[in-house]
């Protein structure tokens, strides 16, 4: 790596990763016309337990070409929401983490209920995330792009007769953009209760939408400015901190409910109903720092388990 290795790592992701995410892409909305849908995960909630071929397709896929497209990757951890492909490629222990979720949304990918899902990864470090690449293959026509690092959150519409890095070139920088004023938010992770938990933050004055109301990926929402941020009970780390990048470049921040404090990755626990890591206790992530307050508020006493 160079004297800022850092900087070398995201101008490969941003060189490497996009045509990667394209072709996981065209494989997953291929794999959705049929009937894959695996067992495995026991956590009891259906939108964590759903797994399909395609999660495990795209893993291996996304692994083998970050392991193939620049030696700079295999001094990073790989940290992957699924259990295979060749991670042994990689380091065991490094300051850098490239996190995968080779589909976002897997339910609603299963069980065709809408268009949210996504192909996603991002690098990060204990302390910050350094780099996030999102594509969603079914938002629009081609596809929606979300790429977020330095000061650039690049949010748009996909080409497939331009090559994916052109693309995203082409995107303007919403980081140079007006502030939203939207009072959206997306709640999960509340088990039973996303529904009623949504309902308490429209109480306050903002507006909560639970998963099933949700009218996309909240990452394309988030840099678009339709939605402000999220508020998630023990989130994953796999996909979540692309929320917390998002926020930060914008503005905002992403903090533990309880105390207020910036979110960081050096505390994380095995949820082992769902084979996932996730970071404990509730998670409130905004562009907007005041309404940070009060989702902090709102939501400092809820119990922090995740299972009852």
């Amino acid at each position: 790596m160079s004297a800022d290795p850092s900087q070398s790592l995201v101008a490969a992701l941003h060189r490497h990763a996009p045509p990667l995410l394209r072709w996981a892409g065209a494989i997953g909305r291929k794999m959705r016309q049929f009937n894959i849908k695996l067992d495995g995960k026991t956590s009891g909630s259906a939108l964590t337990d759903a797994l399909t071929l395609a999660d495990i397709t795209i893993q291996e896929l996304l692994v083998a070409g970050l392991r193939d497209a620049d030696p700079l990757f295999h001094q990073c951890r790989i940290e992957a929401e699924e259990a295979n492909g060749d991670l042994k490629a990689f380091a065991e222990e490094g300051p850098y983490t490239i996190a995968l979720d080779p589909i976002d949304g897997t339910k609603q990918f299963a069980d065709h209920s809408g268009n949210g899902y996504a192909v996603m990864l991002h690098l990060r470090t204990r302390e910050q995330v350094l780099y996030s690449l999102v594509f969603a293959p079914e938002m629009g026509e081609h596809g929606t792009w979300v790429e977020v690092y330095d000061a650039v959150v690049r949010c748009g519409p996909d080409n497939p007769r331009r090559t994916a890095l052109e693309v995203l070139e082409s995107l303007p920088n919403r980081h140079d953009q007006p502030r939203t004023t939207s009072k959206s938010y997306y709640l999960i992770g509340f088990q039973k209760q996303d529904l009623s938990r949504s309902r308490e933050v429209t109480g306050t004055g903002l507006q909560g939408f639970a998963p099933d109301e949700m009218p996309g990926s909240i990452y394309p929402l988030m840099a678009t400015g339709d939605f402000a941020g999220s508020l998630i009970h023990t989130p994953n780390i796999y996909d979540y901190p692309v929320s917390l990048h998002l926020a930060r470049v914008l503005g905002g921040e992403s903090v533990w409910v309880d105390t207020g404090e910036p979110v960081h990755f050096g505390e994380m626990w095995l949820d082992d109903r769902a084979d996932m890591l996730r970071l404990p206790g509730i998670v409130a992530t905004s562009t907007n720092r005041e309404h940070l307050k009060t989702l902090c508020a709102l939501a400092c006493d809820w119990p922090k388990n995740r299972y009852e």
